[in-house]
């Protein structure tokens, strides 16, 4: 049996990590990282698809905003919203889920994310130790 739509995975933190269910198979998987768990939730899914007809890239994981920034503490939510020209107030209530974003804006948000990450993976910090 082929896959032959887009498997969506919702990931959600636990108190002991992080659990995946996939919304329309029987397919779920834990894991102590965000990592562990995709590649637990991998495996899951080339067990249940034992055909050996699975595609790993047909995997979509999401992750709500609020359980997201939970996990990234790191990332600012005002330092955020200004980097990519949102409201800090409404990223904010979207981080609470006090509010949903729409599609569009859940792009934006993912895309200033993303440019981050990107920006940070090619950075070269240099230190320098004066004698």
């Amino acid at each position: 049996m082929a896959a032959k739509r887009k498997l969506v995975v919702k990931i959600e933190k636990t108190d002991t990590g992080f659990s995946a269910f996939a919304e329309d198979y029987p397919v779920f998987s834990t894991g102590s990282s965000m990592n562990q768990v995709i590649d637990n939730c991998i495996e899951a899914f080339s067990l249940y698809f034992e055909d050996g007809k699975f595609d790993p890239e047909g995997i979509s994981f999401e992750i709500d905003f609020k359980q997201f920034f939970q996990y990234y503490k790191v990332i600012n939510s005002k330092a955020l919203a200004e980097k990519i020209g949102m409201n800090p107030t409404l990223l904010s209530q979207y981080i609470r889920g006090h509010k949903r974003p729409s599609p569009q804006q859940s792009r934006r948000i993912l895309y200033g994310i993303n440019k981050i990450g990107q920006e940070l993976a090619e950075m070269s910090v240099i230190y320098e130790r004066k004698t």
